[in-house]
């Protein structure tokens, strides 16, 4: 009888398939962290740099072991040379002296405001204030109007022509004129709420600042707020008195960004 030969069974191989497009997630993850990094401390041409990279990686089907092209298209994010300092330094400079006389020009005009209300025993009708966002001038609207209405008073003029010359010096700033009133309902033909007579104060007084031709009518806008943005409680006459009023504010070119703390250009 002859011996059966017994064949020992074949071993199985496992399916390596799967390495090459793990390997490929690996190379794109890396790729991600590091444009990930960079971002947190680079400027705007360093940032575009790390995106031509990532999109060759996305593209350019790089592996794992394929690392040239990615290498030279990453050779220049090293930390240290993300943001050129020179260039930094002199863009906060020059940035810094333009804040500067920004500030020197605005002060320069608050103190000749300042001087006119004085001379013209207009202290309490009018005031100026200047914070991070601009200079802002409060009217108050006795100073200015009749009660309800909003047609400008004839011995009121004088006034929005002196503060038309002043603001002949900032030809390129943007002024923004808003209205508001006090909580006290109205409805008349004319003015149907608070809204429509804020609105209405605010464009007639910004009309007669535009007499002035050497002003700029592109730079000027009026808005009316009517009884939303109060100064001063509402439950007191003299409180109402305060919340009516006329603000003519110059905004600020240079503005402080409150999560930075670098001042940004509007």
């Amino acid at each position: 009888m002859s011996k059966k030969t017994r064949h020992e069974p074949h071993e199985e191989h496992a399916d390596e398939s799967w390495l090459i497009p793990y390997a490929d997630l690996m190379t794109l993850l890396l790729a991600l962290f590091i444009v990930l990094y960079g971002m947190s401390s680079t400027d705007a041409k360093k940032f575009e740099e790390m995106s031509q990279a990532f999109n060759s990686v996305l593209t350019g089907g790089v592996g794992v072991l394929d690392q040239n092209s990615f290498n030279s298209n990453t050779k220049n994010f090293n930390s240290d040379n993300l943001i050129p300092k020179d260039s930094s330094d002199g863009m906060l400079k020059k940035r810094d002296e333009l804040m500067r006389k920004e500030q020197q020009s605005l002060e320069a005009l608050k103190k000749r405001l300042d001087n006119y209300i004085k001379e013209n025993g207009l202290t309490t009708q009018l005031n100026t204030q200047l914070n991070h966002s601009a200079l802002m001038i409060t009217i108050s609207d006795n100073a200015l109007f009749s009660s309800g209405e909003a047609d400008v008073k004839p011995e009121s003029r004088k006034l929005a022509k002196a503060l038309s010359t002043m603001l002949e010096q900032f030809p390129d700033y943007e002024v923004v004129v808003s209205g508001h009133t006090d909580n006290v309902p109205i409805s008349t033909s004319e003015f149907p709420s608070n809204w429509d007579l804020s609105s209405g104060r605010a464009l007639n007084f910004m009309k007669i600042l535009l007499l002035n031709d050497k002003l700029d009518p592109k730079k000027f806008s009026s808005t009316g707020q009517g009884e939303y943005h109060p100064v001063a409680s509402n439950n007191t006459s003299e409180g109402r008195a305060k919340n009516r009023r006329v603000e003519v504010s110059i905004i600020r070119k240079f503005q402080e960004d409150a999560r930075t703390g670098i001042p940004a250009i509007n």
